[in-house]
């Protein structure tokens, strides 16, 4: 690779200074320990003199904003100032630029600078296995790419191969499973997009279903699978290996709950007509995807893979916003040529904590439609269903003709509702003007506790409000009286115990501070402990509530699964901590559980494929870089039927849903291409 000509000395002396440089932000707290130990790694490839200074800050950069969910770096970012997007004081990178300068300040010089690095790889150039790759006006780290051209080139693949489908049969049958709409509701609600949903998801081998809280997903996609038998035949239908997968194992019970009661209810109508008790227990339980892929301790690899694939002929990801890129690709790497993959989930959901944003890259477009003209037609002969016309104003591509966003909420009509679609339209004035209006106008369905105190957060956490189910109180009070005031039921009292603590869950916006899940939990775990409802003399306690923070094979727990610590009926003095698994229940002794935090209060992306009867999120006093619109929406969607807001400076609730999160990504653009 080409260098280029410059004083070995001086460039020595900026590479030197800049790793220093880099050193001072990692202990301000400014830039994770791996982002400056990958610019040093870079400096030590350099074999033709030394690492330009330019290459180690693009390097050290692009580390860290990986960890904070972006695939690539974009030149032009980098460019500009990118202090914002960091959320770095204002000199923190003209310090950096001084001693790594002169940095190019356009990014088409950045461009020729990086690609003249013996460090990166420019796509089409000749390929050494460098770790950095530079496409076009990106620069990734080399996985990230790879895992980004592969999800690309297999969702095109599978959105534009186009199956064959008699409209006519399926007419029939959706007409059957889906009960008759009176035109007057037809005509104020438009068509039926639930129908509409499974008709277009027969077509390719990749559909994507998306949709708001209360919208029916799990409902549609239990009639899709009716669908799907019906369409296979009699004899073909106990064949069709059908699997079902979610990120986190509350989502995986979740979703095959759902399912089997809208399975359940099918049968009952469709009586003989199509077994589908029968079919529905085949499929087996829902895994979560790490399970299902077969995940292996102490590697990234999977059992099953490309040269290895999936058993299975349609794979339904419920959740699909938590999906980060790397595990999208190892997914579709799995999944055999022919299978069908359907994805589920809420676009405007905060994504993955780990990098990318592929479900919100995949239906950038989902609100416009934008079907063509046969598929416009095609759904017309197969539901009766007319597309209309501002959803079919041009032909979106072949990925538009594989998603549908299901638009109208059953469940979220009431002031949630309202407030998640004030929030998600970027309506601050309005969000507040529903919180507000919450005790008088709504019957405390909604609830805003402004200018709060640390104590207000407490004693809602333990006491909870008025009207509304009460906080941890209510669990203890029932771990307290134990499995005596239920006969002597073991069991049957930690079911109930598990169902008493999904009632009430207190979210935060951020990890750190007397606001965040660290200092909240030390504070009620501390208030409980002085109003004798626990007695924490150790880390372990009756009662204690967890949170796995890594997957651990060996006894079955995956991260974000949450349990409760309750005593061993078996070994008096020992603890078992017990996990939900829909209607089922486990337990693993709470000295096997090595990676757990307690979890009266959990963040809002932990929350996510969660949802609790009453849901309280705390916003903290001043802005964070965390705090943006989805994470107010998803909190906000988390409640069922109650929902609080606790924040002690009501402005930072309007400056979050002014912020958008925007992750820097290459997918959307290569979908297409």
């Amino acid at each position: 690779m080409k260098k280029n000509a410059t004083d070995p000395q001086a460039e020595a002396a900026r590479a030197a200074a800049t790793l220093a440089q880099l050193d001072a932000l990692t202990e301000a707290g400014k830039l994770r320990r791996l982002a400056g130990a990958f610019a040093r790694f870079l400096a030590t490839l350099a074999t033709l003199g030394h690492a330009p200074a330019p290459l180690l800050v693009a390097g050290a950069l692009l580390s860290e904003l990986e960890g904070r969910g972006h695939s690539c770096l974009v030149l032009a970012d980098l460019a500009q100032d990118p202090s914002a997007q960091l959320g770095w004081l204002d000199g923190e990178w003209a310090a950096l630029r001084t001693v790594a300068g002169p940095l190019p300040k356009k990014a088409a010089d950045w461009r020729n600078l990086l690609q003249a690095c013996e460090q990166v790889w420019p796509v089409g150039d000749l390929d050494f296995n460098q770790p950095l790759v530079l496409d076009g006006e990106r620069l990734y780290l080399r996985r990230y790419w790879r895992d980004e051209t592969m999800v690309a080139a297999s969702v095109v693949r599978r959105a534009g191969t186009e199956l064959p489908v008699d409209a006519d049969a399926v007419r029939r049958w959706l007409d059957r499973l889906f009960e008759p709409r009176p035109d007057a509701r037809a005509a104020a609600t438009g068509p039926d997009w639930q129908k509409i949903a499974c008709a277009i998801a027969l077509r390719s081998e990749l559909a994507v279903i998306t949709g708001g809280p209360g919208t029916g997903k799990t409902y549609t996609v239990a009639r899709l699978l009716a669908l799907l038998f019906a369409m296979a035949g009699a004899g073909q239908a106990h064949g069709l290996r059908i699997a079902l997968a979610a990120p986190t194992g509350k989502a995986a019970a979740r979703l095959k709950q759902s399912i089997d009661q809208a399975l359940d209810e099918l049968a009952d109508k469709l009586g003989d007509t199509l077994p589908l008790r029968e079919l529905a227990a085949r499929m087996g339980a829902a895994r979560t995807l790490h399970s299902l892929l077969g995940a292996r301790p102490d590697t990234r690899s999977f059992a099953y893979h490309a040269g290895n694939p999936l058993d299975v002929d349609v794979l339904i990801v419920d959740e699909a916003s938590m999906v980060h890129l790397e595990m999208m690709a190892s997914l579709l790497a799995a999944l055999p040529a022919h299978a069908r993959l359907i994805l589920l989930g809420d676009k405007d959901q905060l994504a993955s904590v780990e990098a990318g944003a592929v479900l919100g890259d995949l239906c950038a477009e989902a609100e416009s439609g934008n079907y063509a003209e046969d598929t416009v037609a095609y759904v017309q002969a197969a539901t009766g269903e007319t597309i209309p016309a501002d959803f079919a104003l041009r032909d979106g591509g072949a990925l538009a003709q594989s998603i549908v966003m299901l638009r109208q909420s059953r469940r979220f009509g009431g002031p949630i509702g309202a407030l998640a679609l004030a929030v998600n339209g970027g309506d601050s004035d309005g969000a507040r003007a529903v919180l507000r209006a919450g005790p008088l106008e709504h019957g405390g369905r909604v609830h805003w506790i402004e200018g709060a105190t640390p104590q207000d957060a407490l004693a809602l956490a333990v006491e909870g409000r008025a009207g509304v189910p009460q906080g941890y109180r209510d669990y203890l009070t029932l771990v307290k009286e134990g499995p005596d005031a239920w006969g002597g039921d073991y069991t049957g009292w930690v079911r109930a115990v598990l169902r008493r603590f999904e009632q009430f869950r207190l979210l935060c916006a951020v990890r750190a501070g007397e606001w965040g899940v660290a200092g909240l939990n030390e504070a009620i775990e501390a208030r409980l402990d002085a109003a004798r409802l626990i007695r924490r003399r150790g880390e372990w306690y009756v009662g204690r509530p967890v949170m796995v923070t890594r997957n651990d094979y060996a006894t079955g727990v995956y991260n974000g699964d949450i349990g409760l610590t309750l005593p061993d009926p078996q070994r008096p003095g020992s603890l078992r901590v017990w996990f939900a698994d829909g209607d089922a229940i486990r337990s693993v002794l709470a000295t096997r559980l090595r990676d757990v935090e307690t979890a009266f209060a959990m963040t809002v992306h932990k929350s996510q494929g969660s949802e609790f009867t009453h849901t309280a999120m705390v916003l903290p006093r001043e802005m964070n870089a965390v705090l943006a619109r989805e994470l107010v929406y998803t909190g906000i969607t988390r409640a069922r039927e109650f929902f609080t807001l606790v924040s002690p400076n009501a402005a930072v609730l309007g400056q979050a849903i002014a912020e958008r999160t925007q992750r820097a990504s290459g997918l959307r653009e290569a979908l297409l291409r």
